[in-house]
């Protein structure tokens, strides 16, 4: 049986951290599904069919990778498209916190999902989509940053 996880994110934009954490997640997964989130009432970088192209073109070499988007609970996405996981990564303890009370309120819902927690490698824990926000904001080149 193969092992298909599911990547959730709003990936607003995709980041080389994102890319290490897949690149990590193909050793475990037979296949990832790179699920971008919807969200109409939240003001985004770019614009998500935007985010899917980029995603697209960065793991075009990937063929074990798909992309797509998603607005329901990310546990109905899982049964629709048969993961049996949910790939997360954590840069530090905040993220962990986090992630594990997401992880618990997805037991609850679907416990047959397993969230799997992936950490950041050193040199891309302090990269996020966030992070390269702000640094656009104020004119900085981000594309160092970008997967």
């Amino acid at each position: 049986m193969s092992k298909t996880a599911l990547f959730p994110g709003s990936f607003d934009p995709m980041t080389v951290g994102h890319l290490a954490l897949l690149r990590k997640g193909l050793t475990l997964f037979d296949r990832i599904i790179i699920a971008v989130g919807v969200n109409t009432e939240k003001k985004n970088f770019l614009p998500v069919d935007e985010r899917v192209e980029r995603i697209r073109r960065a793991v075009a070499a990937l063929p074990q990778v798909e992309v797509t988007t998603y607005s329901c609970l990310t546990t109905d996405l899982c049964h629709q498209t048969g993961a049996q996981f949910i790939m997360r990564g954590v840069r530090d303890a905040a993220d962990f916190a986090y992630e594990q009370k997401i992880a618990d309120i997805n037991r609850l819902v679907a416990p047959d999902i397993e969230t799997v927690l992936l950490f950041a490698d050193p040199a891309t824990a302090v990269i996020s989509s966030t992070m390269v926000r702000e640094l656009a904001a104020f004119g900085k080149d981000i594309n160092k940053y970008l997967a």
